[in-house]
């Protein structure tokens, strides 16, 4: 978090510039008897073109425009901007009067919530996966985890052969199939909690005692792949949420110009 702080200090300066000599231009307009509401709206709505541009550079990842986290940086400053903007524009009003003025602010504030959210996701998420090590990429994890699932599956038929017991496979059956099939304890990770560790510790555990000697060697062994699995369930938490909450905001933002496109066209029109 020092660090985005620390980026953070020139776009904020830039973006309080930017603020004041705009304040300043609207309220020499209204000096005069003219209308500011045109100058803020034109600035927010080319403000909110400029921030979609973030996803643009993501995607052009060939070209050399900029280190992705000082866009990231500016984009987060310009977002606090536009709040400021937009209220600017409103002259206050969170939430004002007309369908399709509210229709706008409800996509407004729910953009403004999802970037929210997301600093926080491109701010932690990261440095988790870092501390998780091994990363593997998104979509491969089922792949991988279908992998793990299967080598437990032979793990304990082979226990069966070779023991002549079914207590490990019985306790698969009943207990660690269910954790192998999907990934488990999904919010758990995201929050950074490790219940998942701790189920796999408490039922390998409370088998131990009923095997013997060979039963256990595999036991320790189907342990390792649950530890694996434990891992790669965190591993596809992060991810999954890093990519889905730019399914739900990049779709409100463009609904959101979209819509500020609308609104601008009406009100040139209705000027005349």
């Amino acid at each position: 978090m020092g660090n985005l702080a620390n980026r953070l200090l020139v776009p904020g300066i830039l973006g309080v510039f930017v603020f004041g000599a705009l304040f300043y231009v609207i309220e020499d307009l209204k000096q005069g008897l003219q209308n500011g509401l045109i100058v803020s709206g034109w600035a927010l709505f080319g403000l909110m073109i400029l921030l979609g541009i973030l996803n643009v550079r993501k995607k052009l990842i060939a070209f050399n425009l900029g280190i992705v986290r000082h866009w990231v940086s500016l984009h987060i400053a310009g977002g606090v901007l536009a709040v400021a903007i937009f209220l600017l524009h409103t002259k206050g009003v969170i939430f004002p009067l007309g369908i399709y003025e509210q229709i706008i602010a409800i996509l407004f504030w729910s953009v403004c919530i999802t970037g929210v959210f997301g600093t926080f996701i491109v701010t932690i998420y990261p440095r988790r996966l870092t501390e998780l090590g091994g990363e593997i990429l998104y979509d491969q994890i089922p792949s991988v985890m279908v992998t793990i699932r299967e080598q437990a599956e032979d793990l304990v038929i082979e226990c069966s052969k070779a023991s002549g017991q079914s207590t490990l496979s019985d306790h698969y059956d009943q207990t660690m199939d269910w954790f192998f099939r999907k990934p488990r304890f999904y919010f758990n990770s995201l929050f950074g909690g490790d219940r998942s560790t701790a189920w796999v510790n408490r039922h390998i555990e409370e088998v131990r005692r009923y095997l013997g000697n060979t039963e256990e060697q595999h036991l320790n062994d189907l342990y390792q792949l649950a530890l694996n699995k434990s891992q790669l369930d965190k591993q596809f938490a992060h991810q999954d949420v890093m990519r889905k909450w730019l399914l739900l905001h990049v779709p409100l933002s463009i609904g959101l110009i979209a819509m500020s496109l609308w609104h601008v066209i009406m009100i040139h029109v209705y000027a005349q």
